[in-house]
């Protein structure tokens, strides 16, 4: 036997040993703790039940996606999560009942099928890392989905030279006839960047405006849902004659009135 056949089999005896299975009798569920460790560095576990006809069941009893959502990943309200989801589930052949990940196996494919549960869940929640790193990236693929919905003509990542002679870059532009339009989408507010987006709004001001012969408007896109947004912020933008739309009052008439302003 050579290092690597050695080195795998002992990888075998590290996965068995530390798998861990119970059972409650009363619903005939049993749990499985595996060693490969979940989104709070908890082991993941896999619900199983076999059927009278032999059917094996497998479940993580909707844990996956409830911790994402601890975690500030909301799937359902966005798209772009919601697809990448969908086609990892395709990929390891597992489905979604509410918020649950499932699948049903034989005695004989159930090892391959426990694997492609185990899989998809590690997979899944591998997103945490993009509410850490790039969800501020992935709220403005929301807005930009939602600007294609309202059929709205855009530049992203709209470049544009300041009257300090720096470079700002915007979300996205908005040039109507009468009025121009640039887009900052705000995943969170704070001390930083509501004051550097005002001044780089009002730093492009005066130039676009004497460039284009048009008024141009700051439009702030800001993501409340399922949190706190702190109203001094939102007032320090009012105050400067910014507009802003909370993620959950896209579709009001309020709303919809700000972003068409320039369209």
């Amino acid at each position: 036997m050579n290092w690597i056949d050695e080195s795998i089999n002992q990888y075998y005896h590290w996965l068995r040993e530390r798998t861990i299975s119970r059972s409650d009798e009363t619903t005939g569920w049993s749990v499985v703790t595996t060693p490969f460790l979940g989104m709070f560095n908890d082991p993941i576990e896999i619900y199983m039940k076999m059927d009278n006809s032999g059917v094996i069941h497998l479940s993580d009893d909707g844990m996956t996606l409830s911790n994402l959502e601890l975690a500030g990943v909301t799937i359902s309200h966005s798209p772009r999560r919601k697809e990448w989801v969908d086609f990892i589930l395709t990929n390891y052949g597992i489905q979604q009942e509410g918020n649950e990940l499932v699948t049903s196996a034989t005695a004989k494919d159930f090892a391959q099928k426990k694997h492609n549960l185990i899989c998809a869940i590690s997979e899944i929640t591998d997103m945490e890392v993009m509410a850490k790193n790039t969800v501020a990236a992935l709220f403005k693929e929301d807005v930009r989905h939602f600007l294609d919905e309202q059929e709205i003509v855009y530049t992203p990542q709209f470049i544009t030279k300041g009257s300090t002679g720096l470079e700002f870059t915007f979300d996205f532009q908005i040039a109507g006839r009468g009025k121009e339009m640039v887009i900052k989408s705000f995943n969170t507010l704070n001390k930083i960047n509501v004051p550097n987006f005002l001044f780089s709004w009002n730093d492009i001001k005066e130039t676009r405006e004497k460039v284009s012969g048009k008024e141009l408007l700051g439009l702030a896109f800001i993501n409340d849902d399922e949190k706190e947004i702190k109203e001094e912020y939102i007032n320090a933008l009012e105050i400067k004659g910014a507009k802003c739309v909370l993620w959950t009052k896209r579709n009001t008439p309020e709303s919809q009135e700000k972003l068409r302003e320039a369209a």
